[in-house]
């Protein structure tokens, strides 16, 4: 053979063979696990351990009261003394957290000497396992390790997954649990069975358990369990708010339903960052608006909604800010709900709450507003037929949405209706996005201040005392 061949498979042997740790999840329910220490780190293993449902064994001349109200639950030992070969007797498991070098090092001799797993906290060295960044969707777990490497690296990639991983996977897991056996039964080949997991994981009896609907759910598995065909045939539409376009806002449901899409339906207000995170093979079909300018009527963008989920698609309407607040997102679930198509709602971070936050103007505060109203610039009939005289009153804030083109009519029929002329103003563009301005001035002088600026929607227009705090408690500051 070859020269460069042989060293090619010894270069690919030692690739395929760099695993430092073999992983491994073990029952340690009922079985009896040693705990050397007693202080806060050691508090921190007993309630890993007493998760797993071990009987702890604490051995340590002074013990934390946490730990001891743990091995208190865990009806286990309490041993305060000074650590003996003997506590090993009887223990499946060991663990080492003590501030004591030697000690640490005796404890794992001793278990070695028994072939006992044994674990040192900070100490790899002197480990046969080591303890990774865990993420508990029982009985669904996601372990996480750098070979104590990278420890804090490994916590990092934990609390990454643990923002994609929804808290009710769990249950996920119960009901693929409580369904095996049927569906054994029902799919003889082990292909028919995958092709239906996949059908229920990613369809609606998911998202109904996700939801926490089980009961809904199991109805549902007990239809699908009977269907012939294994490909999904029930679509459902998922009614989603982007936010004001920072991405980060981002509600982790949004962002677990975007990337499972099969058609997204988005509108203008949905920043290009929000868009990124769309699932990439999803379809996309723009339906946004401006002011007299639609690029699909309302009535075509409610229908196309009921005939895509019809399809069996799983559709996302994608809209900028919160879907329930001058979304349309009433008007266009009614139409669903007529057709009988499941749909869900995902509320998202208002334009009112976003950017103000963004502007360091507080909606509310005690010295300024004592309550705050969100105000349309135009209705359906587009003309603002609003409650002025409520309105113009002091001590409140106002929150105009879509209020640009009408800025100067808004804020001289507040004055004209008893609000003062000096009362503070801002026009927030583009908010919570690195094009973020925020322009401030009062009732009588802002139209002219936009007139004189090059603004573009989306806008968001504050009026209230509270647009003093502006200049103190602004601090996004995002460069030109």
């Amino acid at each position: 053979m070859p020269t460069f061949f042989i060293d090619a498979f010894i270069f690919l042997a030692k690739l395929f063979c760099a695993m430092e740790y073999f992983p491994v999840f073990l029952d340690l329910k009922q079985r009896r696990c040693l705990l050397v220490g007693g202080g806060d780190v050691a508090t921190r293993k007993g309630r890993l351990l007493a998760k797993a449902g071990a009987v702890l064994r604490v051995v340590a001349p002074e013990v934390s009261a946490e730990l001891r109200d743990l091995v208190a639950q865990q009806q286990g030992e309490l041993r305060e003394c000074e650590y003996q070969s003997s506590d090993l007797d009887h223990c499946v498991l060991v663990v080492a957290a003590t501030d004591d070098e030697a000690l640490n090092a005796q404890v794992s001799a001793d278990a070695k000497a028994r072939n006992l797993p044994v674990n040192v906290v900070d100490s790899p060295a002197l480990c046969t396992y080591i303890t990774p960044a865990i993420i508990d969707r029982s009985p669904l777990v996601i372990a996480v390790s750098s070979g104590g490497d990278a420890p804090v690296l490994a916590r990092l990639i934990r609390a990454k997954l643990e923002t994609l991983i929804p808290a009710n996977y769990g249950k996920l897991a119960q009901l693929a649990s409580r369904w095996r056996d049927r569906v054994k039964a029902r799919f003889s080949d082990t292909e028919g069975r995958r092709r239906f997991w996949e059908k229920i994981l990613q369809g609606p009896a998911a998202e109904l358990t996700l939801n926490g609907q089980t009961d809904a759910a199991e109805t549902l598995m007990a239809e699908e369990i009977q269907c012939d065909d294994v490909t999904i045939t029930r679509g459902e539409v998922y009614l989603v708010g982007g936010g004001p376009g920072d991405p980060e806002l981002l509600t982790l449901r949004a962002l677990r339903l975007m990337q499972q899409a099969d058609v997204v339906l988005y509108d203008r207000l949905v920043s290009d960052a929000v868009m990124e995170l769309v699932r990439r093979d999803a379809e996309r079909i723009y339906v946004g608006k401006r002011r007299s300018e639609h690029s699909m009527e309302q009535d075509n963008i409610n229908q196309l909604l009921v005939d895509l989920a019809l399809q069996g698609k799983r559709v996302l309407r994608l809209k900028g800010g919160d879907p329930f607040i001058f979304g349309r997102g009433g008007e266009e679930i009614e139409l669903l709900a007529q057709h009988q198509v499941p749909f869900q709602v995902v509320p998202g971070i208002t334009a009112a709450s976003g950017c103000a936050a963004y502007a360091g103007i507080p909606l509310t505060h005690r010295d300024y507003a004592q309550s705050v109203r969100f105000v349309t610039g135009h209705l359906k009939s587009d003309n603002a037929n609003l409650q002025w005289p409520e309105l113009a009153m002091p001590g409140q804030t106002l929150v105009f949405y879509m209020g640009l083109v009408g800025l100067r009519d808004i804020c001289e029929t507040l004055v004209s209706h008893g609000r003062a002329a000096t009362t503070p103003v801002a026009l927030v563009e583009k908010g919570t996005t690195p094009q973020q301005r925020v322009l401030v001035a009062d009732l009588a002088s802002i139209a002219d201040l936009v007139d004189a600026q090059e603004v573009h929607a989306p806008t968001l227009v504050i009026v209230g005392e509270v647009v003093l705090l502006h200049r103190q408690l602004h601090w996004f500051n995002p460069s030109p």
